[in-house]
């Protein structure tokens, strides 16, 4: 009789087990003044999908909008929720030398926290540039 009641309690353990352990995504979330791209691929870097504010909207003036990055991240997050992603690691990027990130990157990090999946770790990966652009003038300099 205790054997048949440990043998279910290990069951259970491991039953819980399985349902805490989910598949980990990595989403790529590009912001910039002009339009806003979230791209979610698994750890080996497959893509799962990749949805812009394009995708989403006909007017080239709203694909920056943080409404419309609600939608691109709501889209992007169906096909990985699907196929079992449960974690995400985010990465965020604005374009390189801006001040800060477009309108639509907190929105869609907010969206896909909504969305079911657990954020493990929110990371900036914009470049930075070191050294700064070529100075006008040409080799020689400018000539008075």
């Amino acid at each position: 009789m205790d054997e048949k009641i440990e043998e279910n309690k290990e069951k259970e353990v491991l039953e819980k087990k399985s349902i805490k352990e989910g598949k980990i995504g990595v989403a790529y979330v590009f912001s910039s003044s002009n339009n806003t791209i979230v791209h979610v691929t698994d750890l080996a870097g497959n893509t799962l999908s990749r949805i812009s504010g394009g995708m989403v909207t006909k007017h080239s003036r709203l694909k920056s909008n943080p409404t419309i990055a609600m939608f691109v991240a709501k889209k992007a997050a169906e096909r990985p929720r699907d196929l079992g992603v449960t974690d995400l690691y985010i990465r965020m990027r604005s374009k390189t030398g801006a001040i800060g990130y477009g309108p639509g990157a907190h929105a869609a990090i907010k969206t896909l926290g909504k969305e079911g999946f657990r954020i493990i770790n929110v990371l900036d990966t914009t470049r930075v540039a070191r050294g700064g652009p070529k100075k006008k003038g040409g080799r020689r300099g400018r000539r008075v």
